[in-house]
């Protein structure tokens, strides 16, 4: 059954181009007036995009939307309904949520807290189980699709995600709120603002407690967060704002994607479908009491507390100097498996359910000897430490030249130290690990000590380092130095508004491995502990302008050109000393036409944009068997570019004070441009060879753009949507999303020969349905709200991610029954299918249905 059709998409296409840019925007009045010239794009060192000014796409959802919509769902979720953004539960535990925006990943996302980057300074990943608590506290959360209106040398070659949170100067009024859903999810939360008093003190906080799992199987978590901000405002010249806040949590994973035959073989109800709870990351050992206890394989703990001081200072009627100085110490990491026992690794011992059996790895390591100097002869669980101390100020002074001119410059500076490194969270039963990654140490050091990830230090201030004795396959230390400077002209009116940035950055990147033995070499090169600093120069230019033809329609372009600096991995590739001798900086052109149509209940907005990115660098890890021999290992592909172009149309209709419509539609073409040279290593470093060569040309030319990690991209997406407010303060919505086009991982052994193609999912159409109501006390500012929430409202069956890339025409080397498959039929040929693709590929349903619902109280 096709999931959309023809006529389906001519009805998109006409309902969003006749109306509406969401209403959620700030509704300004239609005139602009030149005195406005100041919130264009500048508001302390915070660039929030505003309608019918800034010429940006740019899409915004306020407080109110996301307590009433959110319930368990991934906070990035809500952004489903925006157009050219696909994110999804990832794995399906607790935080581990995926976003894109036109194709880019969250590496190449600039997010944001409050104008602050977060994305890592490393690899430039966002792992959103460490903002878990920002849906607590944020009042308005903006994507800006394309290179945006950030004045930073940020990454926002997709897009930029703004959180910004509640302040210290809110209303006075508290809030207490209770919250329930499936799989025992179960949410506490307590807000208080006191006001600003007449000296001019104000402050607000929060509490938080959310426990429970998630709709795969022994996804358990337990998330805590505490937000607390402290205003003081002396003078009408100066205002002092601080912000503590952190969401530790810890919650078991699913980190490996199974097969589609597997979710089929492991259904306790034999009935021929996919058990999309499936989860073989953990298993079952026997207790003393003769009770299966669940013991998890794969599992995330963090603590990421930041700490920001914001100063305003008005110097004048026309100057204004804001700065921000931060902290964000973040301690914790992941938990996954290490070595072998009897040359046996973790996948030998699944049980008949498609799960662990422990009772027999604990036998089998129980038998080991640690003393025979073997390395890695017993089969363990260790805690892969991902911990760091990043502080960073930024300053913007910004300068009213007249009625129509303003300009700003200013710096974002930066410095970060990353700690990585193994230690064991389990001995499955063993007496010891014997390890010899360590140079430094005798051969064979047994590790016996253990680490709890539950207990790890959350301490921001404290240390994070375990002694170099108890460390186990690899120590290295990531240190970053990041110097920054940008300017901004802007120029508006009645009719236009325009702006020109530019900035410049270096950043310096060092890697310090503790396993390295004084005098060692690698590739030819003596090497020390200490690489020392690889400067690298980048910068970007862009600018833009809008036009208000008249009180309904305006027009935008904008352009812009980054000189991006890679990522660390790519300045030190295979994890080693020595720098790419390849190295050089990833190049970005963006340019974006948009046309905008308001009135008092129709609003509607149309953008086009292209976007190419050459000299990309990409490493993907976590490769399972990358040398046919049952060994995991990573790929490293260098040389990429990209192309993507795409149309965006987003749309909003107020019929009524009862009924509202809202829908948007976006369609994406997104394709390699000519070849790029991929390399295949074992996890520990070992190069693994491509038809006899380290190296080997991928031909990539024309190739579909696909995930970099167990994830995918689509290339069309489109929603429609509908809220009822039949009677005062009772609100009903209902969801239509559609999901097309959508392509899986690239993997690099796919693509040695010409023309093969990347693998296309399955489209699908999801409904998600709520409803709130407030029961107002005598008191107005007191009063009760109940919601509920159901997700994927017909429990629709469909793949939200894949990690693989096999053709219905290619052969699997085994059939089901485990004889080898000496005729070479193919997957088609031997009906292992599903929905059209192989029944191989490794992907990630998404949830069935869900539900949530909530009670809070105002006063």
């Amino acid at each position: 059954m096709k999931l959309i059709n023809k006529s389906m998409l001519t009805a998109i296409i006409t309902l969003s181009t006749a109306s509406i840019y969401y209403a959620q925007q700030t509704q300004d009045t239609v005139k602009t007036r030149s005195k406005d010239i100041e919130e264009v794009i500048l508001r302390g060192v915070t660039d929030i995009a505003k309608d019918r000014k800034t010429p940006v796409a740019v899409s915004t959802i306020k407080a109110a939307q996301i307590l009433e919509r959110q319930g368990n769902q991934e906070l990035v979720e809500l952004l489903n309904t925006t157009p050219s953004v696909y994110a999804t539960k990832g794995g399906g535990g607790f935080g581990d949520s995926q976003i894109s925006i036109r194709g880019f990943e969250s590496k190449n996302i600039a997010v944001m807290v409050n104008g602050m980057p977060v994305n890592d300074m490393e690899g430039g990943t966002v792992y959103m189980s460490n903002w878990t608590g920002l849906s607590d506290v944020t009042s308005t959360m903006q994507v800006q699709r394309g290179l945006g209106s950030s004045k930073l040398a940020i990454a926002s070659v997709g897009g930029t995600l703004n959180f910004l949170t509640r302040s210290a100067d809110m209303k006075q009024g508290g809030v207490v709120r209770l919250g329930i859903g499936n799989n025992d999810y179960l949410k506490t939360s307590f807000a208080y603002n006191t006001g600003k008093s007449q000296n001019g003190w104000s402050s607000s906080f929060l509490l938080a407690r959310q426990a429970g799992g998630t709709y795969i199987e022994n996804t358990d978590y337990e998330s805590y967060t505490y937000f607390f901000a402290l205003g003081y405002q002396p003078s009408e010249k100066h205002n002092l704002q601080f912000m503590i806040t952190s969401s530790p949590q810890w919650h078991d994973q699913r980190s490996y994607a199974p097969t589609i035959a597997n979710f089929i073989k492991f259904n306790p109800d034999h009935d021929g479908t996919p058990y999309r709870q499936y989860n073989s990351d953990f298993g079952y050992r026997t207790d003393e009491n003769g009770r299966r206890v669940a013991i998890a394989n794969a599992m995330n703990y963090y603590a990421k507390p930041v700490m920001m001081l914001n100063w305003d200072w008005t110097i004048s009627n026309k100057s204004k100097l804001s700065t921000v100085a931060y902290m964000s110490n973040g301690r914790g990491g992941g938990a996954r498996n290490l070595g072998a026992v009897g040359g046996k690794g973790m996948s030998s011992f699944y049980d008949n359910e498609g799960h662990y059996n422990y009772d027999a790895i604990f036998a089998a390591n129980a038998a080991v000897n640690p003393t025979s100097n073997i390395a890695g002869n017993t089969l363990v669980r260790t805690s892969s430490v991902n911990s760091h101390n990043w502080y960073g100020i930024l300053m913007n002074f910004q300068h009213k030249i007249n009625d129509n001119w303003n300009f700003s410059v200013g710096t974002d500076d930066r410095y970060y130290y990353g700690y990585h490194y193994q230690v064991l969270s389990d001995l499955y039963g063993a007496k010891g690990y014997t390890d010899a990654a360590n140079k430094n140490l005798p051969t064979g050091n047994i590790l016996r000590n253990v680490y709890d990830y539950k207990k790890l230090t959350w301490n921001p201030f404290g240390g994070s380092n375990a002694p170099m004795e108890d460390r186990a396959s690899f120590s290295n230390d990531g240190e970053v130095l990041w110097y920054s400077g940008f300017g901004q002209v802007e120029y508006s009116n009645d009719k236009l508004s325009a702006f020109l940035q530019g900035s410049v950055s270096n950043q310096g990147y060092q890697r310090i491995d503790d396993f390295i033995k004084p005098g060692s070499t690698q590739q030819g090169q003596t090497i020390d502990r200490k690489t020392g600093f690889k400067n690298l120069f980048g910068y970007n230019i862009k600018g833009g302008a809008n036009y208000n033809i008249d009180d309904n329609s305006n027009v935008f372009a904008n352009i812009g050109y980054y000189s991006k600096q890679p990522l660390m991995n790519a300045v030190y590739p295979s994890n080693q000393q020595v720098v790419n001798p390849n190295l050089t900086n990833e190049k970005i052109f963006s340019a974006e036409l948009g046309y905008g149509f308001k009135t008092a209940n129709f609003n509607a907005k149309v953008n086009l944009y292209r976007t190419e990115w050459k000299d990309r660098f990409y490493r993907r890890g976590g490769i399972a068997n990358i040398d046919g021999n049952g060994n995991n290992g990573y790929s490293e592909i260098s040389g990429i570019t990209q192309l993507h172009q795409g149309v965006e149309v987003e749309a909003t209709y107020v019929l009524n004070k009862y009924v509202e419509f809202n829908g948007m539609f976006s369609w994406g073409d997104y394709q390699y441009k000519g070849n790029a040279t991929g390399a295949n290593f074992l996890d520990d470093n070992t190069p693994v060879a491509i038809n006899g060569n380290n190296t080997s040309i991928l031909y990539l030319d024309k190739v579909k753009v696909g995930g970099s990690s167990n994830n995918s991209i689509p290339q069309t997406t489109a929603s429609l949507g509908t809220t009822i407010t039949p009677v005062k303060d009772l609100k009903v919505y209902g969801t239509w999303q559609y999901t097309g086009k959508i392509y899986s991982t690239l993997n690099v052994a796919d693509f040695l020969k010409p023309g093969n193609t990347a693998l296309q999912l399955p489209d699908f159409n999801l409904f998600n349905v709520g409803a709130s109501y407030k029961i107002r006390l005598r008191n107005q500012n007191q009063y009760f709200t109940i919601g509920a929430n159901v997700y994927n409202l017909f429990d629709t069956t469909y793949i939200q991610d894949g990690a693989t890339n096999i053709k219905s025409t290619d052969a699997p080397a085994k059939l089901a029954d485990g004889s080898n498959n000496t005729a070479k039929k193919t997957y088609e040929e031997l009906g292992y299918m599903y929905k059209g693709i192989a029944d191989a590929n490794r992907v990630y349903f998404g949830f069935g249905r869900t539900w949530s619902t909530t009670l809070s109280f105002n006063f």
